[in-house]
């Protein structure tokens, strides 16, 4: 009886009144102890307003249902696919849709309803990852900014593939102290190609010499990523960088000569195909020749083979004696023994390189000793 009484009221009623009615219902199932049958009388006539022509109405039921754990649930998810203002109140903090929910409406909904999703808080690995996967950069963007959402690794990466063309992507990507060295490696592709595309700067330095700059930043950016990176992510970021055939003699060099030989066996163990505990074994203690096929079944040629065979002895050298973290003491050693063995051009300019870190090095250090010596003062 008080159903049918409320379906004749609310033919006639206002819609301020009607959306009153909606408060106090929602409110009423929420906040009272009905018998059963008030709470199913109750039940059908909050479902009986989602069709009100009045958004106030269904607003109203929205904002009073919302942030309630134990609302109707049909009523929530109808009310998450209404028109924006509505939606918003359900999808931003309703804790009754799960990750199945969001999932869901975030590949039936538009664009507007994903970003909402996007900035829910505490956003799941699950919800998030599919956010990634069909949103636009907009969308990833507030993701990127909802300091709550919990992002994989592999979602980073992901997120890095799609839209690290976006400077805003870019940067809110290089804010994250948890971003992954494959994710880092993409990000520097992406900012080296945004570079060379500048008409500014492509009129600054010509074709020629941005190519060069271009590719040597790339190199000394990979580089500081594969050495920076955890133990468990150097497979991938090598598998990353082989297959995109970023595992040059360049980058191979300058990783020996920063000592980060995790990766370089993990870069060689790719390339030659040989099985890692072997590689290490050869690398650790193999004479000059074993190291030397080793090298060369990793594609380094044979101009070349004999300055990385150097630089590995040398480093050998280097961590018995505790001197392995000292990137000047193999460099200015490699270069002294490496100019008897530069038999053409592409060997010199490895050479040219291990002097460049050589220098880069040594004014690092002179900047540190420069630093201490002002504290001290001070």
């Amino acid at each position: 009886m008080l159903v049918k009484a409320f379906f004749r009221w609310s033919e006639t009623a206002k819609a301020g009144d009607r959306a009153k009615a909606a408060n106090a219902l929602g409110r009423a199932y929420l906040q009272s102890a009905l018998s059963d049958d008030d709470r199913r009388s109750t039940y059908v006539a909050m479902t009986y307003l989602l069709d009100d022509p009045s958004p106030k109405v269904r607003l109203a039921l929205a904002e009073t249902l919302g942030s309630a754990a134990d609302a109707p649930r049909a009523l929530i998810l109808s009310l998450a696919e209404d028109q924006p203002e509505i939606a918003s109140r359900i999808l931003l903090c309703s804790p009754v849709l799960d990750d199945r929910d969001l999932v869901d409406l975030a590949g039936r909904g538009s664009s507007f309803t994903r970003a909402l999703i996007a900035a829910r808080p505490g956003l799941s690995f699950a919800v998030a990852a599919a956010l990634v996967e069909i949103g636009e950069m907009a969308e990833c963007l507030i993701l990127l900014e909802n300091p709550s959402a919990n992002l994989s690794p592999f979602s980073l990466i992901r997120l890095t593939e799609r839209h690290s063309r976006n400077d805003a992507v870019r940067g809110a990507l290089l804010d994250r102290p948890d971003l992954p060295g494959q994710a880092r490696h993409l990000l520097v592709r992406s900012v080296g190609d945004a570079f060379a595309a500048s008409s500014l700067v492509q009129f600054a330095l010509g074709e020629a010499k941005l190519s060069r700059v271009n590719c040597e930043a790339g190199v000394s950016a990979a580089a500081v990523i594969a050495g920076d990176v955890a133990f468990e992510e150097i497979p991938a970021l090598v598998e990353q960088m082989c297959a995109n055939g970023h595992l040059t003699p360049a980058l191979l060099m300058e990783i020996l000569c920063r000592g980060k030989a995790d990766f370089f066996a993990a870069a060689i163990e790719a390339l030659s195909g040989v099985h890692e505990r072997r590689v290490r074994s050869i690398l650790a203690t193999g004479r000059m020749h074993a190291v030397r096929a080793l090298l060369e079944s990793a594609g380094l040629n044979r101009s070349v083979a004999p300055l990385f065979v150097e630089a590995v002895m040398l480093w050998r050298n280097a961590v018995q004696t505790a001197r392995h973290s000292e990137m000047g003491s193999i460099c200015q050693a490699l270069l002294h023994k490496g100019r008897s063995l530069a038999c053409d051009d592409f060997a010199q300019k490895l050479l040219d390189l291990v002097e460049s870190l050589m220098h880069d090095d040594e004014r690092r250090q002179a900047r540190r000793y420069a630093a201490h010596l002002v504290v001290d003062a001070a």
